[in-house]
Formats: C-alpha cells, structure tokens, sequence
C-alpha cells in the first residue's frame, strides 16, 4: 500500500488527480483536455459561480450521510465492514505527479477496498445502471480507475446516493488493461505540462477563451480551410444538416484560423471572425440596493449616487461572431 500524504494541501496544478482522468481520457462532459491544460499551466483558472459551489457543498455535507447508508447497506447484506479511513491522500509508488485522494477506504470481508461517494440529481438516474453492477457513467469510472491505479487495490465500492433516498452500491473491479491505457495517457499528459506542449483545442469553448479576440490580420485561405468552409456552406444550405456537423466545422476553421479576423482566397472573403466592440454592462440590482441605501436629500447626495452607479459598472469584452461569406 502506498504512504498516506497528511496535512500537505494537494495542489492541483502540481498533480494529476481523480478528477481530471475523464479529461485526459476525453470523457468528460464538463472540461476538455485543452482546458485541463490551461488550468494546470494557470492560463485558465474556473470561475465557481455560487450555484457550483453550492452544488459543492451539498456534496461535502452529504457525504457523511452516504457513507453511514453505504456501511448499513453492506452490513445488511451480511459483510463485515470496517472503516479504515476517509479523504486520505495518496501518491503514485512511481510518479510523484499522480495523486488521488479517496473518499473512504474499507475492509470488506477482510478485503481493503476503495470507496466513492456519489449524490445524484434524480433526472440524472438514467446514467447509472443496474445497482451491483459496475455500470456507472464513463466519467466516474476513469477517477476510480485514477484511485486504483495509485492505490494498488483492486476493487472500488460506488455508494451512488440517487435523490434523498435511493441509494444504489456499485462495485468496480480493477482493469489493469484500462489502467495502463490511462496511466500512459495521464503520463503523456504531463510530459505536455513540462515542455509546454498544449493539446489541440477541440471544443468551441476551447476556441472562445484561445482566440477571444481578433488580431485585424487577414488570413489566406490553404485548401483544408477552402474544404473546410466549403463543406460548413453546403451543411448550413441543407436543411436536413444537424447542427452538430456545424459547431464541429466551425470549431475547426476557428482552430484553423486562430486570432485571424478575415479568412480570404483570392481575393475574395471566405469568412469573418471579428471582436464586436466592448459593451457597457451596469448591474442594476446591485446599483439599486445601494442607491437605495444611500439615497437621501443631504448635500452631495448626487456625487455619491454618481460614484455607486461607477462602482457597479464594467466593460465586457466583445463578442466575437463568426460569419460564413
């Protein structure tokens, strides 16, 4: 078993962790391997809007909850249990740049398991498969795999929180073909942070924060960009194109084309990617609140009302709408 890290805050742009093997593997939903990258290297940093965190700490405070049902449930059903440990953190016996922390570590049945707590929004029921089975989404098997593969243990238990009250225990056995396979990924990976090799973008969020705003330049057109439009003109002048096969050749061109604002071939425009001018934005409710507060019929009233308008108003970088010609 590998030694415990204690009362060292992990770091993340310093690891790769659980949670990010979905990217690396390119199965997660939520973040790109491009955007993985940007984290680690601090050139993107996530904002958490309070429904995120929110989200967060209902986890947290869940948590414990889910594990007490876990243990009566296995208990029910006639295992012996023992809690052996709970968010331990532990580092790969060979990099040191692969970590993972576990939920809960338990011996089962005189066997030492991985255990992961899960709650689950009931319209997302339908990702998980029949309860005892290791059916459970993609992206959630890659972190187990991640946690076996540092920790050395063959098995992980998923207690699957659905709702308030149907919990669902899944149980994931080692891949060790799977493991390698994402070992050498998480691996190429980090040989990418430390020569500064980013992956391709691949998603238009990737594009939106690599290519925020145009340069001015004009760009010719090679014939994989000529290809490349041509097939995006003819899926937008086909109605029965979806509009998948659309984002996706926009994404490409936009890779293609990076902070260029005018792609042309002979002269001739072929498509724009332009940064519309800054926009003013004030909050209003925000302003309002405070005007609210301040508001009365003493001198210099006018100033103040003046310097809460300023103070609740920011720029906003334009949009930058792309235009097939």
């Amino acid at each position: 078993m590998n030694a415990v890290i204690q009362e060292i805050p992990l770091d993340r742009k310093r690891y790769i962790g659980s949670s990010d093997a979905a990217a690396i593997l390119g199965v997660s939903p939520w973040k790109s391997i491009f955007q993985l990258y940007q984290e680690k290297t601090g050139e993107y940093q996530e904002e958490i809007t309070p429904a995120k965190q929110k989200i967060f700490n209902r986890g947290k405070r869940w948590e414990p909850i889910v594990i007490e049902m876990l243990v009566d449930e296995l208990e029910d059903r006639g295992h012996d249990v023992k809690i052996m440990g709970r968010n331990n953190r532990f580092l790969d016996p060979e990099y040191d740049f692969l970590a993972s922390e576990i939920d809960l570590e338990l011996i089962v049945d005189g066997e030492f398991v991985n255990g992961e707590m899960k709650t689950v929004h009931p319209f997302a029921a339908k990702d998980w498969g029949e309860e005892g089975t290791d059916e459970i989404p993609i992206y959630y098997t890659s972190q187990v795999l991640h946690g076996q593969m540092v920790t050395g243990r063959s098995k992980t238990i998923v207690a699957a929180l659905i709702g308030a009250d149907d919990l669902r225990v899944h149980f994931v056995n080692r891949d060790e073909e799977m493991i390698q396979l994402l070992r050498a990924k998480e691996i190429e990976f980090w040989d990418r942070l430390i020569n500064r090799q980013a992956p391709d973008p691949t998603t238009p969020e990737d594009i939106k924060r690599l290519y925020q705003i145009d340069s001015g330049k004009v760009m010719e057109a090679d014939s994989e960009l000529i290809r490349l439009c041509s097939e995006l003109s003819y899926k937008k002048a086909d109605g029965k194109s979806i509009e998948a096969s659309i984002e996706v050749l926009t994404t490409r061109i936009k890779a293609r084309m990076g902070d260029a604002a005018v792609l042309l071939h002979n002269g001739q425009k072929l498509a724009t990617w332009k940064t519309n001018k800054d926009s003013v934005k004030t909050d209003w409710k925000e302003a309002f609140h405070d005007l609210a507060d301040a508001f009365s019929y003493e001198p210099g009233c006018g100033e103040v009302v003046k310097d809460i308008l300023a103070e609740h108003t920011s720029t906003e970088t334009g949009a930058r709408p792309f235009s097939l010609k």
